[in-house]
């Protein structure tokens, strides 16, 4: 029991709080530079606004939108999020398809993810699943199982292999000219 008017009891007290408390600060400083390690990459997107999942969330259905997501929980079904960006966390563990401006890797994805500019997968990233989009990024350690369909940054999401065909033909005898 805690006595104020006991001031001997009080300095040997004080020490035995501030010792344990010491180690869940630390803790804590070492998980925000993980949430500042994704936020450092996210001035990229314009728009500043961005919704988390958290650890503890599990969503189940369709998530759909206008602004990025960040997930740190459990997330299964659609994330719909076109111009935007999706960043899985280190704690994030999504099975389900993700179509978006750009999807940062850094938990676990189960499933089919389109991006209409870039998939960057993290050195503790796994994904698991085709990809479509104009760039991709592997770091060293990832782990990626699936295929990969780079496309340019002006074809539509329609244009299969028509517009993919046409698109080299056309490129290709304005690119020999110069070198004849």
């Amino acid at each position: 029991m805690w006595k104020p008017n006991q001031a001997g009891p009080l300095p040997p007290s004080t020490p035995e709080p501030t010792r344990p408390s010491a180690p869940a600060p630390t803790i804590y400083e070492s998980s925000t530079p993980r949430a500042a390690a994704a936020t450092v990459a996210s001035p990229v997107v314009p728009s500043g606004e961005q919704a988390t999942i958290g650890k503890s969330l599990f969503v189940k259905g369709e998530v759909s939108g206008s602004e990025s997501l960040y997930i740190d929980g459990k997330v299964e079904g659609t994330i719909n999020l076109p111009g935007n960006r999706v960043t899985v966390g280190r704690n994030g563990q999504v099975a389900a398809n993700i179509m978006a401006r750009e999807v940062v890797v850094l938990g676990k994805v189960r499933g089919n993810v389109n991006a209409s500019d870039r998939v960057d997968i993290r050195s503790e990233g796994s994904l698991t699943g085709d990809v479509a989009a104009a760039r991709i990024s592997i770091e060293d350690g990832a782990y990626f199982k699936g295929g990969i369909d780079i496309r340019k940054p002006g074809d539509s999401k329609n244009g299969h292999g028509i517009v993919a065909a046409a698109e080299p033909a056309a490129i290709t005898p304005n690119a020999t000219l110069p070198l004849a």
